[in-house]
């Protein structure tokens, strides 16, 4: 009889062979059948590889990334060459750094894609000992042409190997806790780093791009895995069923987006391409917030031109006087400073949120849907998030900021702090926080007005060819034909002919007729008829602290009497006096 422990050493070795040639031939068939599998994907490189790129004459599909011998010590059993680069350039923002979290050079399995996704290393060198593969076509490196040769500049490409745990979860309120995952198919590395392999899967290819679950016609749900947007399903982009521009669809086939299989197949909309609409997870125009135009009011004005949202707000930025959007567009972080950031800018950002902004309606002094889950400066000057009221946003740059820049009009008592200029605490101002004092002395207003109304900043800063203004344009201060972006004309000097169009903005309100026949100021029709005097020279349309009726001379045109003072003064319901010099004539307390 054979020795007992050589025959079951020799029956050992049998099953374990015939287990893994079972094992083996499982895989094959499985291979072959599943048309999703590494086999039938374009990272097959061999020579049997469905896509352009592959060897002359290889046919092992595996070995380009693995092999069972003399490999390079890298898990998993790793055979392809590592790219020598150590400096990457990689992603960074202001927020990420508000968040304490530093993006690293990468490692682990994305330092293994981009052995071949940087383009440095040749995709047929392999470290088992082996000569280089050959490819086809005098193809050595992936070429540079090619949308998924990532380069050595990753700061347009999603970060990758940094820890992705509950700490980081703890600082960041907008992305979820990694231990509750919607999808289980998105995972981090046993060390807790998101790699590239959390979004892509290398053997299976049945959702495009490598990605581990469907992304596209759906509003991007791999995306939302990590990024908590509690308020994007109620948001108009996530809403939206106009179909995405050509633009963009084109700039998402070039850029790698998770979304290109699916813009192959069909021309989506702006709801089921969700995130791609303005961001791609590489190759992104804006570095700091994965963009994809390098110029931010571009990834809005791409759509809101008046081709695929119906109105054309890209016109009004081309008015004579806007939102400087192109001025200083770089410097906006959503962790700056709201009230003096390092740059003064305004970009479309500051005033809208794309994730949250929606068509909710509201009446004055209310913020509509459209400013949802910005940050304003309260009535008070404190910061506040969410902003309730739509002055609030207006404040954020029209009252405490130290760079808000002058008046167009010179007064006499001279504030440019809106903030203040609204206060209830003033003698008049135009109800826009509060309601007015005059409480049964401003007979000219027009229906709906009331003294008991409130209204907007947007009730005079507004488009000029919007609906509020007559026209078929957007309603919003985006840019008019009139300064200061005012809804209608409003003459600033004195010496113009009154007409219904030299003072339409405030006849817009205010009964043309009955300002004119003099039911409130005697002297009415004398000064802006017959002097040509403008409504700007004696009123302050904002507020006026220290001086009832609006009050505030314009100091070009009105200057001290021989007293030496300009002084206006009310002695009751429409009667008052002045000591003042105006057009040649010196008052002193000239009463009416």
């Amino acid at each position: 009889m054979k020795n007992p422990s050589t025959f079951w050493r020799t029956q050992i070795r049998r099953s374990a062979l015939a287990e893994l040639s079972a094992l083996l031939l499982v895989l094959n068939f499985a291979f072959i059948a599943r048309a999703d599998s590494v086999v039938n994907s374009v990272h097959n490189l061999s020579a049997n590889g469905p896509g352009t790129i592959k060897a002359s004459s290889e046919k092992n599909a595996c070995i380009f990334c693995h092999t069972v011998h003399q490999a390079s010590g890298v898990t998993p059993l790793w055979n392809h060459s590592m790219s020598s680069v150590s400096n990457y350039v990689v992603y960074s923002s202001a927020r990420l750094d508000s968040l304490h979290l530093t993006i690293p050079q990468p490692n682990g399995a994305s330092r293994l894609c981009l052995s071949c996704h940087d383009g440095t290393v040749a995709l047929g060198s392999v470290s088992s000992g082996a000569a280089a593969i050959q490819m086809q076509n005098g193809v050595i490196n992936m070429p540079a042409t090619d949308a998924n040769n990532l380069g050595t500049v990753l700061s347009g490409d999603h970060p990758v190997s940094f820890f992705y745990d509950t700490a980081l979860k703890t600082r960041d309120i907008i992305v979820n806790d990694p231990k509750n995952l919607s999808s289980k198919a998105v995972k981090m590395d046993s060390q807790h780093r998101m790699q590239c392999t959390s979004c892509h899967d290398p053997h299976n290819d049945q959702f495009g791009n490598f990605l581990v679950m469907k992304n596209d016609n759906n509003g991007s749900p791999l995306c939302l895995v990590c990024h908590n947007q509690n308020s994007w399903s109620a948001s108009a982009h996530a809403l939206s069923t106009v179909a995405t521009p050509a633009a963009i669809t084109a700039k998402i086939l070039t850029g790698g987006s998770a979304q290109a299989p699916s813009v192959k197949a069909r021309s989506l909309t702006i709801a089921a391409m969700g995130c791609a609409n303005c961001h791609a997870s590489h190759k992104a125009g804006s570095k700091s917030h994965l963009l994809l135009s390098d110029v931010p009011e571009q990834n809005c004005l791409v759509c809101h031109s008046g081709t695929t949202a119906k109105k054309n707000i890209a016109a009004d930025f081309q008015k004579l006087s806007v939102h400087p959007i192109t001025v200083n567009s770089q410097s906006h972080s959503p962790v700056e400073d709201p009230i003096n950031p390092k740059t003064r800018h305004v970009v479309c950002a500051d005033c809208h949120d794309p994730h949250i902004a929606n068509v909710k309606p509201a009446v004055a002094p209310n913020a509509s849907g459209a400013l949802a889950g910005l940050i304003g400066v309260a009535a008070g000057g404190g910061v506040i998030q969410p902003l309730l009221k739509q002055y609030e946003l207006c404040f954020r740059c029209h009252a405490d900021s130290l760079a808000r820049g002058p008046a167009l009009v010179s007064r006499q008592f001279p504030q440019t702090n809106t903030r203040q200029q609204f206060s209830p605490a003033n003698q008049s101002f135009h109800p826009v926080e509060a309601i007015g004092k005059n409480s049964a002395s401003v007979p000219s207003l027009i229906s709906p007005w009331t003294v008991g109304s409130l209204m907007y900043c947007t009730d005079c800063h507004n488009s000029d060819s919007g609906p509020n203004a007559g026209g078929s344009g957007a309603n919003g201060p985006h840019g008019s034909i009139y300064r200061p972006i005012l809804e209608q004309n409003l003459v600033l000097t004195d010496g113009q002919a009154e007409s219904a169009s030299a003072y339409a903005l405030c006849y817009k309100c205010h009964d043309r007729n009955k300002v004119l026949s003099n039911v409130s100021f005697r002297l009415h029709e004398k000064h802006v008829v017959d002097d040509k005097t403008a409504c700007t020279t004696c009123h302050d349309s904002h507020g006026v602290a220290a001086a009832p009726h609006l009050v505030n001379f314009n100091s070009t045109f009105v200057t001290n009497s021989s007293l030496g003072v300009i002084r206006y003064m009310s002695t009751g319901t429409f009667k008052g006096n002045c000591t003042l010099n105006c057009h040649g004539k010196d008052h002193k307390n000239l009463s009416y």
